[in-house]
């Protein structure tokens, strides 16, 4: 159970960290802004298509991170120098 659980975690951690990476990718400012909303905000964020191209370049990332990790047997652990 804990091992799926840190997997997921992991997983979870990868996510975010691309979602902020990908979120400034294809913004477009308003031309005309109305009044009371911030003139920086984006016409169109298009969250949809960003959640799923952060998923997919999570889900690729994390299983680079498995096949090290799980298959391959990599770990922190095994670049110490002792």
């Amino acid at each position: 159970m804990a091992y799926w659980f840190s997997q997921v975690a992991i997983f979870l951690l990868i996510w975010f960290v691309i979602l902020f990476a990908v979120l400034p990718f294809g913004v477009q400012q308003p031309s005309n802004p109305e009044p009371g909303h911030d003139p920086g905000a984006p016409a169109n964020p298009r969250l949809g298509r960003k959640a799923i191209v952060t998923t997919a370049i999570s889900l690729l990332i994390w299983g680079v991170y498995y096949y090290l990790t799980q298959v391959l047997g990599f770990s922190l652990l095994s670049f110490h120098g002792n």
